[in-house]
């Protein structure tokens, strides 16, 4: 490891220019505690590839928002976030609004729990992760654009409403379990299954006022670790896909619900697939809302894309 800083505002002084030069942000909590001890021995060999990087643990939640904002104010545009896909939201949420105007680079180790992005890319190991930041290349994606009553996030996997917020906010208790613990939620969720209503406009043409089992805004195609939620989800279309899922029965849910590891659940007569660059919520309600792994609660208002708003390192 070259360095390592106790505060962000310390990288204005020296500011990463070089795409081999990263500011890293290590969510140490994540993967049940164990991405501080990987991290070191991972940046360690990064480093033995040219691969440099000012470094900083985060404290807490919301830390690693922080430190993102403050390096990339003082002109750090090269990030590396060392955890799971929450430790990677925050930092985009750190970067945003203001990285709209110039999209920075961002590497990811896969060092958490959940590592359900990188999927799109290949199997979330942390050696392809290591040979996307030595050998790969920085590609452009969207960003989304979430406003909701109290103020502005952004994503860059998934938003869902409904069963799998539900099951999302259960799973983060089981983090310890991985995608087994993901598949626990969903059982148990079952058993006290709801049908919410949801109006959305899609592209301020398209008008939905139906009850749904969930609804869910994918820009990205996995969740859960292993599931292909969205299967035809494109990081580079500048679209979101929207994946209703109607009133189902228990037993219908049940059966559906296995097909979630091929992307073929989507064929199912009750699951419908959409596509927009913006969604309006017509009747905002206080909810759980479950964004890039996090579990929130929030009254939605809107959903936008930011095409191609942010560079990630990814396998050639």
């Amino acid at each position: 490891m070259n360095a390592l800083i106790a505060d962000a505002d310390a990288v204005s002084q020296r500011p990463p220019s070089s795409p081999k030069h990263y500011f890293a942000i290590i969510n140490g909590a994540a993967g049940g505690g164990r991405c501080g001890s990987r991290a070191e021995p991972a940046l360690k060999q990064l480093s033995e590839h040219g691969i440099r990087s000012d470094v900083c643990f985060t404290e807490g939640p919301g830390h690693a928002s922080e430190l993102a904002r403050r390096a990339y104010q003082s002109g750090v545009r090269h990030f590396l976030a060392a955890g799971g896909d929450g430790t990677v939201f925050e930092v985009v949420n750190g970067l945003f609004p203001d990285a709209a105007s110039d999209p920075p680079t961002l590497g990811i180790l896969p060092l958490g729990t959940g590592n359900s992005f990188l999927r799109d890319f290949g199997p979330a190991t942390e050696h392809l992760a290591q040979s996307a930041l030595t050998e790969g290349e920085a590609r452009p994606i969207d960003v989304i654009r979430a406003k909701h009553r109290d103020g502005t996030m952004h994503y860059i996997n998934l938003l869902g409403l409904g069963f799998t917020a539900e099951v999302g906010a259960l799973a983060n208790r089981l983090k310890a379990l991985s995608t087994t613990g993901y598949v626990a939620a969903v059982l148990a969720r079952l058993a006290g299954l709801r049908y919410p209503l949801d109006p959305i406009r899609l592209d301020d043409q398209i008008e939905d006022h139906r009850d749904n089992t969930m609804l869910v805004f994918s820009n990205s195609r996995y969740t859960g670790g292993a599931m292909m939620m969205a299967p035809h989800a494109d990081l580079q279309d500048g679209r979101l896909d929207v994946i209703r899922v109607n009133r189902m029965s228990r037993f219908e849910l049940l059966t559906a619900f296995p097909k979630i590891f091929r992307g073929t659940h989507v064929r199912h007569p009750k699951i419908e697939e959409h596509t927009a660059a913006r969604v309006e919520f017509l009747n905002p309600r206080e909810q759980d809302v479950m964004v890039d792994g996090e579990v929130l609660r929030l009254c939605l208002l809107s959903l936008e894309v930011l095409p191609r708003a942010l560079k990630v390192m990814t396998p050639c």
